[in-house]
């Protein structure tokens, strides 16, 4: 049996019993759960932003570009590649290096730039990798080199991306053909118009180390834990449920045995699930017996030590939910919004749903749109944020006018916010954009409430606390038995008619009947959290 172990850069941000699975001959048979729609779009938007900046790059680039098959064996991809390094090509795209057995390294580049007699590697990626501010290091992509820092952008921290360029380095650096001095890398994000430089030797992760320590520890840990899966010897990871099982193919193998075993992770998830199995806590049974108002075994640092024992005598009784207090309180108001917003991954947010209630102030009561049907990010997208912030403005001030309390509600505010923010600053100055300053009054003024916030200082949550979890409990169900926020992608795409296909406009109707059901949920919760029906919920202190 051959138990050489390469491992390639994903490794060292990845679940350390999944590595273990990877390289365990064991269960290479054991059916694994299939790709989800919502990855398989993702990765194949990133294949399509890929294509998309490699063709902009060779444009610069006529005289100077190469690319390396990706239809070749791995064999003989690794060989162009290296001939062309050999070669001194200014711009190789597609390489894939050699591997290296001896540090177990494997893997590729979407770019390696030459530079100083060396190769800079230079990752593709589809996320923000910048924000306003100053002090990143930034080139052209029609010159693509180490120059000075940029007085309008400021690095946006992606670990990801860091340890990623840091593998390629290392792997550079094996086979002689790393640029001399400190280990830097490029990026090149989702607005694809410049590359931002890390030096991966600088001090900037937690306890001063840099990119290059963090990466070496973790690469080290991960071929530990593949070698040990690979030759059969004593596991050195076991399960334990992360963010990142919701997706991961081997969650069919970890997810009954986790439950077989009642692994305290089904509670608690984190460091606080490994400190307690350090600790000889490994079962939800055991934290459940547990004295709440005691001593913890090992400092908590997800939750406090009382509601973690609270939450597993809930989750022995399959509740899922329990109240915190006797009484519960909720923000209510005279006028009451209630406000969703749909965006399509990093692109743009296209739809802006808001559920009018309450005294009568003039305006129609009940749903409204606020929508764009051009594929984001398109400047039609300004058009309907502002529709959308004249509205809610005219009802905050038909409100006052009248003497009357007003309150929106949204079900956590992080993504709502960050698309007032990013709408104000992209479409700054067109017809109807707020400013940031207006953005932030209503965020920070009060009216704005954030009912995740109210449910996670009112509630235990034993099976999570998402609006689809937690609503059902309000008696309230959504019309479409797929709905969901993955789903909601696909819907898109084939709404708006991603890919080249024609727009199918009952996708639209989808989407704004899932919209509105979303918001018609927040409000569902918010009254019944305001009604005697609430105190059926089991309390805490009675478990």
């Amino acid at each position: 049996m051959d138990s050489t172990v390469l491992l390639d850069a994903a490794v060292v941000t990845r679940c350390r019993r999944r590595v273990h699975l990877e390289h365990d001959p064991a269960v290479a048979g054991t059916s694994r759960a299939a790709l989800d729609a919502t990855t398989a779009r993702r990765i194949a938007d990133a294949a399509t932003h890929r294509r998309f900046v490699a063709d902009r790059l060779a444009a610069y680039h006529p005289a100077d570009w190469a690319e390396v098959s990706p239809g070749l064996p791995a064999d003989q991809r690794c060989s162009a590649t290296l001939a062309l390094l050999l070669g001194g090509a200014p711009f190789v795209w597609g390489g894939l290096l050699l591997a290296d057995p001896e540090s177990g390294r494997r893997g590729g580049v979407e770019l390696l730039v030459r530079h100083h007699g060396g190769y800079l590697p230079v990752i593709v990626v589809r996320h923000k990798v910048t924000d306003p501010g100053s002090g990143a290091r930034t080139s052209s992509l029609a010159q693509p080199g180490l120059v000075g820092t940029d007085p309008k952008r400021k690095v946006r921290p992606q670990s990801r991306d860091q340890l990623r360029l840091a593998h390629v380095v290392r792997l550079l650096q094996a086979a002689g053909l790393a640029t001399r001095g400190r280990a830097t890398g490029g990026v090149i994000g989702l607005e694809a118009d410049v590359v931002v430089w890390h030096d991966l030797d600088a001090p900037t992760w937690p306890g001063g180390r840099s990119a290059m320590a963090e990466y070496d520890a973790r690469f080290a840990d991960r071929l530990a834990v593949a070698r040990a899966a690979a030759t059969e010897e004593e596991p050195l990871a076991q399960p334990s449920r992360i963010t990142e099982c919701r997706s991961c193919p081997w969650w069919p193998l970890c997810g009954p045995a986790l439950r077989a075993s009642r692994d305290v992770s089904l509670v608690l998830r984190g460091e606080d699930a490994v400190a307690l199995r350090a600790a000889g806590l490994s079962t939800v049974d055991g934290l459940a017996a547990l004295d709440p108002a005691g001593d913890p075994p090992v400092p908590m640092a997800g939750m406090s030590f009382r509601d973690a024992v609270l939450l597993a005598r809930a989750w022995q009784r399959d509740l899922t939910l329990v109240r915190r207090n006797r009484r519960i309180t909720v923000p209510r108001a005279d006028v009451e919004v209630d406000v969703d917003m749909e965006s399509f991954d990093e692109s743009g947010a296209y739809l802006w749903g808001c559920l009018l209630s309450g005294s009568d102030i003039g305006m129609p009561s009940g749903y409204r749109a606020f929508a764009t049907w051009e594929p984001v990010p398109t400047p039609d997208e300004a058009r309907s944020f502002a529709a959308f912030w004249a509205w809610l403005t005219e009802v905050r001030a038909r409100a006052a006018q009248r003497g009357l309390s007003f309150a929106a509600y949204c079900y956590n505010e992080q993504a709502e916010n960050r698309w007032m923010f990013s709408s104000a600053e992209r479409f700054a100055g067109a017809p109807g954009i707020p400013t940031a300053a207006a953005v932030q009054e209503f965020v920070s003024s009060g009216q704005w409430v954030d009912l995740y916030a109210v449910v996670s200082a009112e509630f235990l949550c034993a099976h999570g606390k998402g609006l689809k979890t937690i609503a059902p409990a309000a008696g309230f169900g959504w019309h479409d038995p797929e709905a969901s926020g993955e789903n909601s992608m696909r819907w898109y795409s084939d709404a708006v008619g991603l890919g080249g296909a024609p727009p199918d406009l009952t996708q639209r109707a989808r989407l704004l009947t899932y919209n509105a059901d979303d918001v018609g949920a927040t409000r569902a919760l918010r009254l019944w959290m305001s009604s005697e029906q609430v105190n059926d919920v089991p309390y805490a202190g009675d478990l």
